[in-house]
């Protein structure tokens, strides 16, 4: 089994930043792209910005400039930090990893189970 922990959420003022990890755990061979995705009250679920193994990088409009994911490959974790925060940029954030758990190719898709971030002054 493979499960994805997510940690750094909290309460920050707008114009503040925060730091997001997502560390990968289990039965791992390993894990081509890794992302953010964000869901805020009453809105559908968002993607944020992801990151393949090699480092290429993609954000959605609202972010860019303001956030940054990054990957360490041998600690199976991926960072997301945030700065200049808005009040709009308060939402739960989700991880997700695109995971080969055995030598056959397949990848399973996977989701963290959330971290909550609000700005707010």
């Amino acid at each position: 089994q493979v499960q994805l922990v997510e940690s750094g959420g909290g309460l920050v003022q707008p114009g503040g930043s925060l730091r997001l990890s997502c560390a990968a755990a289990g039965s791992i061979v390993s894990i081509n792209a890794m992302g953010w995705y964000r869901q805020a009250p009453g809105n559908e679920r968002e993607l944020v910005a992801t990151i393949t193994s090699g480092g290429s990088t993609n954000y959605a409009d609202s972010v860019k400039g303001r956030f940054a994911i990054s990957r360490d490959n041998a600690k199976n974790t991926v960072y997301l930090q945030m700065n200049s925060l808005k009040p709009e940029d308060t939402a739960v954030y989700f991880c997700t990893g695109n995971i080969l758990r055995d030598y056959t190719g397949y990848e399973y898709f996977y989701w963290g189970q959330g971290t909550q971030v609000t700005v707010s002054s």
